[in-house]
């Protein structure tokens, strides 16, 4: 197998990476987001306060979907590259490209409902 189909291979796995990555710091800000809103309530923070964390809470939940689509489109990119070679298998980018195909199943099939 050519070296330009494995630096393919390896930068296909880094985009699936990098992109299950983001989705889940976009989930985590969420909800880190949404106990400071809570807290803020609870403190009786200014109102004006309490709905600009919103609109930053509104901004990382609109994120969520929009990384999932990438994500998607990434993933399935890469496991039709891995697919169509035959040559892959005896190559370390070929394993280290199914272990993130495995994790970023996880994030695929995860429910996105954070709040």
């Amino acid at each position: 197998m050519s070296n330009d189909r494995i630096r393919t291979l390896r930068i296909k796995t880094g985009v699936v990476k990098r992109l299950a990555k983001e989705k889940i710091t976009y989930e985590t800000e969420a909800i880190q987001q949404q106990a400071k809103i809570e807290e803020y309530k609870q403190q009786g923070k200014d109102v004006h306060l309490i709905r600009k964390q919103e609109e930053v809470l509104q901004e990382s939940l609109m994120m969520i979907p929009d990384c999932q689509r990438r994500l998607l489109k990434a993933f399935e990119d890469l496991k039709k590259m891995i697919d169509a070679e035959e040559n892959f298998d005896d190559t370390e980018a070929f394993f280290e490209a199914k272990n993130v195909l495995k994790e970023a199943e996880i994030q695929i099939n995860k429910d996105a409902c954070i709040i």
